[in-house]
């Protein structure tokens, strides 16, 4: 089996696929969806304040480590910093806050999770918390090259991952190139492109899962596997969760890559982080008092 694992810029490894949460908002739904993730062989977690439901994916951690399915050791556990918090004063309490709800002593990865805000004071609290260990990697989210090239001009930590839409829809090419260049991994948010434009029923998609015995979203995550590219697929259904890990006995053609590739319409149809209302809209969300 080859490598399932993506090399950081500091030399910590992250695991190739994950579990994402964004949208289990039932506690019980979510606890649940961690538990049988963990079951399932995942050993990635992604949440957020913003999803509020850190608590129920700890409870969901802590039920799988009581009953010695996994360690702590073995989880990369990613959560987010929201633009509230992002004024210097408040890093440090969030920070901390989610290690609380999450029933973790450290974070694998903590992520700024837009690019908005006064993420320029976070990012020297964020450094202080590598340099304490309560955080392992830290990082970004939806960061523009010009976004990324303004935080490294204050930063002593470059930013080990961006988390950004990726799917055969949006290639985000020219960002890519750029976190490449200066060893920046992406991270995947949207893998499968949150099941748009009918995806899994692609012909062509489908016609080369068929060749292998998978289906299309085995064929996309596959596909993003064999581009280095980690990825967070969310799905409540045991089956899905074990499906999504299944993509590692089979390998893409060049020819079939470059046909997924094909795919690419060069811009996002889910959100426009360069869009001024979509800065406004975020900024005022406010996800406690």
């Amino acid at each position: 089996m080859k490598n399932l694992f993506i090399t950081l810029n500091n030399g910590s490894r992250m695991p190739l696929q994950g579990f994402g949460t964004l949208q289990l908002k039932d506690p019980t739904v979510c606890e649940e969806c961690i538990y049988e993730a963990i079951k399932a062989g995942n050993r990635m977690l992604d949440t957020a304040p913003a999803y509020f439901n850190e608590e129920a994916v700890g409870r969901g951690i802590a039920r799988a480590i009581a009953e010695g399915i996994v360690t702590r050791e073995e989880l990369f556990i990613v959560t987010k910093l929201w633009i509230q918090d992002t004024p210097r004063e408040l890093v440090r309490g969030a920070a901390l806050e989610s290690m609380r709800k999450l029933q973790v002593e450290y974070l694998d990865l903590y992520l700024i999770h837009q690019p908005y805000g006064s993420y320029l004071e976070s990012w020297p609290v964020m450094e202080e918390l590598v340099r304490e260990g309560k955080i392992r990697n830290i990082g970004v989210c939806n960061f523009s090259e010009t976004k990324l090239k303004e935080l490294q001009e204050i930063a002593t930590i470059i930013p080990a991952v961006n988390q950004i839409e990726i799917h055969p829809y949006f290639l985000h090419k020219e960002l890519r190139e750029y976190m490449r260049e200066q060893n920046i991994s992406p991270m995947a948010w949207a893998p499968l492109f949150e099941g748009q434009r009918n995806i899994f029923a692609n012909e062509e998609f489908k016609t080369i899962g068929a060749k292998y015995g998978k289906s299309a979203a085995q064929v996309i995550l596959r596909w993003h596997f064999q581009n280095g590219v980690p990825t967070i697929p969310k799905t409540v259904h045991p089956e899905y969760m074990k499906e999504n890990l299944d993509i590692f006995d089979f390998e893409l053609t060049e020819e079939e890559m470059q046909t997924i590739n094909g795919y690419d319409l060069g811009y996002s149809e889910i959100i426009d982080h360069k869009y001024p209302l979509t800065e406004k809209w975020l900024t005022e969300w406010k996800i406690h008092e």
